[in-house]
Formats: structure tokens, C-alpha cells, sequence
């Protein structure tokens, strides 16, 4: 079984973030065929998904959007090419909502150069 996770970071607010996370789960059903249920809360919201062989859920924060998806054994080969359809269809939703600022979570942290002492 393979697992997806996809970090968003943005800067909607959760009633427009609510918003996208509608509109990505409208995309999956319709495209994807998956069932998905929107789980409102005070604070953020979760949109559980499923299909044969895929189940996940994608929390809506004010600031930030979490996906965990985990695929079955038959989706696991497609895995890479599955996690990339998702974050370009994410990524559109959010520059469509006028969130230019959406990012990834770096990956990793820049180290600064070391410094050289004196030569002697």
C-alpha cells in the first residue's frame, strides 16, 4: 500500500479555503469517481474520500490544507503519477481562489556557509 501526503500552506481564511476544498472535492467526484463527505467544524473541516483501491481525507485549515491518501495495491504503482495530478488540481483551485501564495512545505532547511577564520 502506498501512502500520499501533500502539504499546502495559504492564506484564505477557512470560509474561502472552505470553498476550495468544495470545489476539489466536486473535481474528484465527478473526474475520479470517488465518494466524498465534507465534516464541518468550528475551527477546520475534513473531506474524507474514497474509491475502490483509494481512501483519504483532506483537512481544511484557515491557513493551510493537509492531504493523506492511501492507495490500495493496484494504485500503488501509480502512486507518483497520482500525487502529482493532485497537487497540480490543488495548486490551480488555490490560484484560481487568488492565493498566489500557496507553497509547499520546504523540504528541507538552508544551512548558512561556514565561516572561514583567519589565515594564519
Amino acid at each position: 500500500m502506498a501512502d500520499i501526503r501533500i502539504h499546502r500552506a495559504h492564506q484564505l481564511g477557512l470560509a474561502k479555503a472552505r470553498k476550495v476544498a468544495w470545489a476539489w472535492a466536486e473535481q474528484v467526484e465527478q473526474k475520479f469517481d470517488m465518494a466524498c463527505t465534507v465534516i464541518e467544524g468550528d475551527l477546520s473541516d475534513t473531506v474524507e474520500f474514497k474509491r475502490t483501491g483509494v481512501s483519504g481525507r483532506l483537512i481544511v485549515a484557515p491557513d493551510h490544507f493537509d492531504l493523506d491518501a492511501k492507495l490500495g495495491f493496484l494504485l500503488g504503482a501509480f502512486s507518483k503519477t497520482i500525487e502529482h495530478e493532485i497537487e497540480k488540481n490543488l495548486d490551480t483551485l488555490l490560484s484560481k481562489s487568488g492565493n498566489g501564495g500557496a507553497r509547499k512545505a520546504a523540504a528541507t532547511a538552508k544551512t548558512p556557509a561556514a565561516k572561514k577564520g583567519p589565515s594564519r
